[in-house]
């Protein structure tokens, strides 16, 4: 199960590393919708940041790529809990950074839609994955 856990983080922090930094432009018109709200500087940096956002994503993928091939070096369940709890913590950074603008979009407003198309997606991708791996944390404990 443990391996299960690694290689669906290794699989997501890829997709993010896509979607930040190879399809950044792509991405940043999904944080801005309205295309009138596009043509300034601001927007610009949105796009540009998304290199450093997928550079981060880019190593935990591979970092979590490497894990389960290293199983045996990490021979203490200290260990591997301290590994799922970054995971769990990277994850729910992601997830409660939208629950704000989730809130918003219950209430008629909000700068991108939080539930709806690829948003959505991430939001609860990122809590299972949050889930997940706070479990796994636990469960290598005991």
């Amino acid at each position: 199960m443990l391996e299960v856990v690694l290689l669906a983080n290794a699989i997501w922090f890829g997709m993010a590393f896509e979607a930040f930094y190879l399809r950044r432009k792509i991405f940043g018109k999904v944080l801005v919708p309205n295309p009138e709200h596009r043509d300034n500087t601001a927007y610009g940096a949105i796009v540009e940041s998304g290199k450093f956002l997928g550079g981060f994503n880019l190593a935990i993928s591979l970092l979590n790529v490497g894990l389960p091939f290293n199983v045996a070096g990490f021979d203490r369940p200290e260990q591997w809990s301290l590994v799922l709890a970054f995971n769990a913590i990277a994850h729910g950074s992601q997830f409660w950074g939208n629950v704000p603008m989730a809130l918003e979009n219950r209430r008629g407003g909000g700068l991108w839609n939080v539930f709806k198309g690829v948003m959505l997606r991430i939001f609860v991708i990122d809590f299972a994955l949050m889930v997940a791996n706070a479990v796994m944390a636990v469960v290598v404990l005991t």
